[in-house]
């Protein structure tokens, strides 16, 4: 059973409801970077795709949230919490992280000034986070309606990318290896807009389009778009995106079945897309909330 370091989780608390007061969905993290809380359905014979539609806690991501209360319960069945998560790519922020790692021996730092010279971009003044192991996790915006995919090493080795669906250490985390700090004078900085240049390369090239399902106007069918154009790995998080982005704008339950046939192309089962849909559903409108 984990050690109780209650001061470790105060502190984590605070720090994560000041993120959430920033606009910030947020869940406990144990010391080893890992969601605090184990998944409820560990021990089903069969996997589930629940996304939190139990109403239990331990989902992962998908237990982020803003509402104070909420973030409370999350830490209260989880005090052996020593940090928090800052689940990336929602509403408002759409955050983007740029992890740059010092454990693969290369230059991270200097990989990203050399992609910045060859494309033509430079990285803003933005929220910087140091890590314990010497590295910087760079926070940027993303427009709503791209889906930034998670990824290790592709852009540059030693250049991880946290996008939707996943997460970044907060600052104030405390871990195995130590700390998690806001670099000086960055605290108070917004995520600054990811520069074009590099979303274009944080992006997958598009692939080839099928026909687009009925859908609810201009903005739906392009929602509906970015579900079909979801490679292996990716229909996850393409489909939850575009559910977040239609529940935001008031047309989620009209464009749930062209979103449902839309993934079924893309090789999800119904169930699957449903649930994934209805985790969106209860992310972007969190009240009222089922507890567990």
């Amino acid at each position: 059973m984990a050690t109780i370091d209650r001061q470790a989780t105060t502190l984590a608390l605070a720090h994560a409801l000041s993120a959430a007061e920033r606009g910030l969905a947020v869940i406990p993290l144990s010391r080893t970077k890992l969601p605090a809380l184990r998944s409820p359905h560990r021990d089903d014979p069969e996997p589930s795709p629940c996304h939190g539609e139990c109403g239990r806690f331990g989902h992962g991501v998908y237990d982020a949230s803003t509402d104070p209360r909420r973030i409370r319960e999350l830490f209260a069945a989880a005090p052996w919490a020593t940090g928090y998560g800052i689940a990336c790519g929602l509403h408002p922020h759409h955050l983007i992280g740029i992890d740059l790692d010092t454990k693969s021996g290369t230059d991270s730092s200097a990989a990203l000034r050399e992609l910045a010279l060859r494309h033509l971009f430079t990285i803003p003044a933005t929220v910087v986070v140091l890590t314990p192991s010497g590295g910087r996790h760079l926070w940027l915006s993303g427009p709503p309606d791209v889906v930034v995919p998670n990824s290790a090493s592709r852009l540059a080795p030693g250049i991880d990318i946290r996008g939707a669906g996943g997460y970044l250490v907060g600052p104030g985390s405390r871990t195995e290896h130590g700390v998690y700090e806001t670099a000086p004078g960055t605290a108070q900085l917004a995520p600054a807009p990811c520069p074009r240049e590099l979303l274009r390369l944080l992006t997958p090239p598009p692939r080839t389009h099928h026909p687009t399902p009925p859908a609810t106007g201009q903005h739906g069918q392009g929602l509906v778009q970015f579900v079909l154009a979801a490679h292996a790995g990716q229909r996850n998080t393409r489909l939850f995106w575009a559910a977040c982005r239609a529940y935001e704008n008031d047309i989620g339950p009209q464009l749930t079945e062209p979103l449902v046939e839309a993934a079924v192309r893309t090789g999800l089962t119904e169930r699957e897309a449903r649930s994934t849909i209805a985790s969106a559903a209860r992310m972007t409108n969190p009240s009222p909330r089922r507890h567990g």
